[in-house]
């Protein structure tokens, strides 16, 4: 009975504090619940933050479109040269590794009995002509006498069959005399092309033999011009054909092919091995069906003899140019199975996923459709975009484009100086 009072009153104590609570808390319009405040806040630490990322900028330019192949170095024109005559050798006017011109008399030979018959032939014609000369002063006696009636017509036939005789006769002579000529002049090498000479194989005083099929007295390989043989993919062969093909008036257009030299001195630029230009000369007239491979030449100046003979060098065919191109770091392009996307900088810097056709792949650029020159394409840190996430733009750190662009800039501001310095001493 004694619990029931301090129960009531335990009761009364809580409802009276419940009530004194709900008269505190604020009830004007603008009053915010704890509950809601706590929301507002964990609602504000949720927004995400602005992700860090690497641009470059689409630039336009001109891309040439090339086939790219291993070559060698090859001679237009190489001769070996051996005698034509069984004699020996009396000079030897040539060295090892000489540079030769065309018609340069390199060895001469023992010429004495080839002399003799030369003279030989010429007496038989001084004698033959002698005679001949001497049967057409007959004839002519015969031919008078005929027409005053004091021989007959037999002995003028007779005076002009000698002479017919007679002047075969010498004309036999003048082509022993000039096949004594042909062999006499055996006995002089010339020769017959400007090149470099190889390892002279004959010494004074050795016996040469004509046709021989031994080893070569010298050998003359041409290095200007010169030529560099590779061979092209057969799916390369419809655009060089193209390239090839000659125009409504006829003409063909040479293309333009460059040779890297491996281990040769660079210039001021690292990026690139110097480089020789020349244009296509020779494509086959059949595919290899072994290799799936056809045949091709290019021919170059070579002044400085840059190229060798055997050489081994790459070679670049340039079939077109692509004007005014969109051209991309491929780093920044995104692969999804036949797709090519990108993500580019929005005008409220956010992530914008844009789907690109790439057209072609040059080094570590790329040219592609769907772009404009001017945007800012993510090149770091795209792994970890979605499409609308907020970005903080600052250049790559790796841009592939940079030398290149410091590079066009510093010719650019080079030819400026040139033309000022020009435009000043005129003035002066």
């Amino acid at each position: 009975m004694r619990r029931t009072p301090v129960v009531a009153t335990v009761l009364l104590l809580i409802l009276a504090a419940a009530a004194w609570r709900w008269k505190s808390t604020p009830t004007e319009p603008g009053a915010t619940p704890p509950a809601a405040g706590a929301a507002s806040a964990a609602g504000g630490k949720g927004t995400p933050a602005p992700q860090a990322v690497g641009v470059v900028t689409v630039q336009r330019q001109d891309v040439p479109v090339s086939i790219e192949a291993a070559g060698t170095v090859a001679t237009l024109q190489s001769v070996d040269l051996r005698a034509q005559t069984t004699s020996t050798v009396r000079e030897v006017l040539v060295k090892d590794g000489q540079m030769v011109s065309k018609g340069q008399v390199l060895f001469r030979f023992d010429d004495r009995t080839d002399r003799a018959n030369l003279d030989k032939a010429r007496a038989q014609l001084a004698r033959d002509r002698a005679s001949l000369a001497d049967a057409e002063r007959q004839l002519q006696r015969a031919q008078d006498l005929l027409r005053q009636n004091f021989v007959a017509q037999s002995a003028v036939d007779t005076a002009l069959t000698n002479v017919e005789s007679l002047r075969a006769l010498v004309q036999s002579d003048e082509a022993a005399v000039q096949a004594a000529q042909v062999s006499l002049s055996y006995n002089e090498l010339r020769a017959p092309l400007s090149g470099r000479a190889g390892l002279v194989n004959a010494m004074p005083g050795a016996l040469v033999q004509a046709n021989a099929t031994a080893t070569p007295l010298l050998n003359i390989a041409q290095l200007s011009p010169i030529g560099v043989s590779f061979v092209v993919p057969e799916t390369q062969l419809q655009p060089l054909l193209a390239a090839v093909r000659p125009d409504a008036d006829g003409k063909t257009e040479a293309l333009d092919v460059q040779v890297s030299l491996p281990g040769a001195p660079r210039g001021k630029s690292k990026s690139a091995e110097p480089a020789l230009k020349g244009h296509l000369g020779f494509v086959d007239n059949l595919v290899d069906a072994s290799t799936g491979t056809i045949k091709a030449r290019a021919e170059f100046d070579n002044a400085g003899q840059q190229l060798w003979p055997g050489q081994y060098v790459r070679v670049r065919l340039t079939l077109r140019t692509l004007k005014n191109a969109v051209v991309v770091p491929q780093a920044a392009l995104i692969l999804r199975g036949a797709e090519r996307t990108l993500y580019v900088v929005g005008p409220d810097k956010t992530a914008q996923l844009k789907t690109v056709q790439l057209r072609y792949g040059f080094g570590d650029f790329a040219v592609v459709e769907g772009l404009e020159a001017g945007e800012q394409v993510v090149l770091e840190g795209k792994q970890n975009l979605r499409p609308g996430t907020p970005l903080k733009v600052q250049p790559a750190a790796v841009d592939p484009g940079r030398a290149q662009r410091a590079d066009t800039a510093a010719s650019a501001a080079s030819a400026a100086n040139a033309v000022s310095a020009v435009a000043s001493g005129a003035g002066a």
